[in-house]
């Protein structure tokens, strides 16, 4: 029963109320002595009352407050490479995690002790880092704040030597301006014919590549207008990795924009296979996934004969969520469509909606029908 001693040749145990396993004895001193931690399992409870006995009996026992504990030393590497190995991440972001540690983290701290990296320490290197690479300096940061976060509740460490402010914060170096419908025109006109729907539905579903490329024909229903996500490719050292999308919410039902219904079923009729499961769009070989790096070649042409040099890849999917916002999509609307597990992201595009107030001022006049001043 919980909460009750058991009695035992030597020594007690007894459950507490959290469930864990406490043990004590009565030593030769005649005063009750407990073990210094509580255990998960009655087994373990059990084994430190022998070995107390042992001691006992061994004649070389002290009382086991007395004693002097060594604790293992933990260095930073062993703990930050522990502390990636037991996390459920997606495949991209522990080798984008792994990256961090091996170009980063491990070369100003690896075999430093956990406890003598202190607030000076991690100020001094990040004093020393890059600055005309403040994003990979701030996600560098982010982790290293993260791994001793975790040390924190470990007791590992008594404190986390991480307490600059900010650091984590990666600035927005580049103002992406989205790709006006002439420009996405330009664009899918220029690119390979079994290429261009890469660029209709990152751009009007406002899809992540990696989960365009990962589309199957089984995944488009062109009759009801709509296509489902539930996959992603990513490339790790080369090879395709396919997995669930980015987040949770990623997963979701997009509605296909009418006017690009048509170059999609032309699409699947001259470059997909004919199988449930055929891929979208694949690599030479007709079966394999079609590597970004490969798509990326085609994009370079196709953009600049738009005069679009500065736009990648993924701004497609930004200008699609631009203009979803500007047809007056909700913010819940905008979360869902673009599978965001928060609103937070949607916001951007709402408020980049908002600089077309002039424009939609001036159809208002017009469906008033207002012409203009009068001389």
């Amino acid at each position: 029963m919980a909460g009750t001693a058991r009695h035992r040749g030597f020594g007690y145990v007894r459950r507490l109320p959290s469930k864990r396993w406490q043990a004590s004895y009565i030593g030769p001193d005649l005063a009750r002595h407990f073990a210094p931690s509580t255990y998960a399992s009655k087994g373990d409870a059990e084994g430190w009352l022998g070995a107390e006995r042992g001691r006992i009996s061994a004649d070389s026992w002290a009382p086991p407050g007395s004693r002097r504990v060594e604790s293992p030393v933990v260095t930073f590497e062993a703990f930050a490479a522990e502390w990636v190995a037991n996390r459920p991440l997606k495949p991209r972001t522990r080798e984008g995690y792994n990256h961090l540690l091996r170009g980063y983290l491990v070369p100003a701290f690896g075999a430093a002790p956990m406890t003598t990296i202190s607030p000076t320490i991690v100020r001094r290197w990040w004093r020393g880092m890059d600055p005309t690479t403040p994003t990979i300096n701030a996600r560098a940061y982010a982790l290293l704040r993260a791994i001793f976060s975790t040390a924190v509740e470990e007791e590992v460490v008594a404190s986390s030597p991480c307490r600059i402010r900010g650091a984590s914060i990666s600035p927005r170096v580049v103002e992406i301006r989205p790709a006006t419908v002439a420009e996405l025109e330009t664009i899918v006109a220029g690119l390979p014919a079994n290429r261009q729907a890469v660029a209709l539905l990152c751009a009007w579903c406002a899809l992540r590549i990696g989960e365009a490329l990962e589309l199957r024909r089984g995944d488009l229903d062109l009759p009801r207008g709509q296509l489902t996500v539930g996959r992603a490719v990513s490339w790790l050292e080369g090879g395709p990795v396919v997995g669930t999308p980015k987040s949770r919410a990623g997963m979701r039902t997009v509605a296909i924009p009418p006017h690009i219904t048509d170059a999609l079923a032309r699409h699947l009729a001259e470059f997909v296979g004919p199988e449930k499961d055929a891929l979208l769009f694949t690599a030479r070989d007709g079966t394999s996934h079609l590597q970004p790096s490969v798509f990326q070649g085609a994009w370079r042409k196709a953009r600049a004969a738009a005069g679009r040099e500065d736009l990648r890849v993924h701004d497609l999917r930004h200008t699609g969520a631009t203009m979803a916002a500007m047809t007056g999509a909700t913010l819940a609307e905008l979360q869902q469509r673009l599978g965001h597990s928060s609103v937070n992201a949607a916001l951007r595009y709402q408020h980049a909606a908002k600089g077309r107030d002039a424009e939609i001022a001036k159809a208002l006049s017009v469906l008033a029908g207002y012409s203009g001043p009068t001389a």
